[in-house]
């Protein structure tokens, strides 16, 4: 799952608690969401004549435009390595709640279908679009 699509499939799936999300899918997401962030943060400095002393309009307006698509993804992937998306809730313990949470983002999802769904990376498959390859690499043989 490539950039542009990650963002797509996040944002038309803002409020799907179920299924399952590949690795790549929140990842991508969450570079999106940072950016952005950066991005809007120097956009309310400059429009605001503001310094970083606190969010921004644009910052916070984006903040909660992305927060359920957020949380949605990140239930999705707890759900790819078969854990309730209940183990969000896990953030708010400080400092180790995050760490737990990350490692549970970067684990590989289970092979095959698990109680939450298809593989995401099962092929033709894995989505309901449809749109999964088994490889964008081309096949050239070996000499």
């Amino acid at each position: 799952m490539d950039f542009f699509q990650s963002v797509r499939v996040c944002l038309s799936k803002y409020a799907t608690f179920q299924g399952r999300a590949q690795r790549s899918e929140l990842w991508w997401f969450a570079l999106f969401s940072f950016a952005g962030q950066l991005v809007l943060s120097f956009v309310d400095m400059a429009a605001f004549n503001g310094g970083p002393e606190g969010v921004g309009v644009f910052s916070a307006i984006f903040s909660l435009a992305i927060l359920l698509p957020s949380i949605s993804v990140g239930v999705r992937r707890l759900h790819d390595t078969d854990r309730s998306g209940w183990w969000v809730w896990i953030a708010l313990v400080p400092l180790v709640g995050w760490i737990v949470l990350l490692v549970f983002y970067l684990l590989k999802g289970t092979d095959g279908a698990n109680r939450f769904g298809p593989d995401p990376l099962g092929g033709m498959s894995g989505d309901d679009d449809g749109d999964y390859t088994s490889s964008s690499v081309p096949n050239v043989p070996r000499r």
